[in-house]
This record gives C-alpha cells, structure tokens and sequence, in this order.
C-alpha cells in the first residue's frame, strides 16, 4: 500500500483545516472573553451608561469574530477546493 501524491495533498489539506479552524478559533474566544468581562466590571461601576456599554462591546465582538469567521473560509477552502 504505497502513498500516493494525490492521498499526501488531501491529508495535508485536512490537517491544515483543523489547524486553522482550531488556533483560528482560539483569539476570538479570549478576546471576546476578556471584552465581555471588561464591559461587566463597567457597567458595575456605572449602571447608568449600561446601554452605550453594551453598544460597544457588541461592536467589539464582532470585529474579535471576524478573524474567526476568516479562518474558518480558509477551513473550507481546503477541505473543498484542494
């Protein structure tokens, strides 16, 4: 049973979509983490400008998603089109 070149390429490719989807998947996790955190201990500290907070920190999450989003189109690139 010998290893074709065709058979390295899709092993490699597979490989490549679970790292990427899973360091891809990593900042976004701590990175939204942290910013709801942050945005909790503010809006303890002051209640009233919850609504602005809160604005904000949807804002900032979903810039932090994009890397996640980016790294899951390389995911499925490689699994479909190599």
């Amino acid at each position: 049973m010998a290893i074709e070149g065709a058979h390295l390429v899709q092993a490699a490719a597979l490989l490549g979509a679970g790292l990427s989807m899973g360091l891809g998947a990593i900042g976004p996790g701590v990175g939204e983490g942290l910013v709801a955190s942050k945005a909790c201990e503010a809006i303890g500290r002051n209640p009233g400008e919850a609504g602005l907070l809160t604005r904000t920190m949807l804002v900032g999450q979903a810039v932090s998603e994009s890397t996640g989003i980016y790294a899951l189109v390389i995911a499925l690139l490689l699994l479909f089109v190599v």
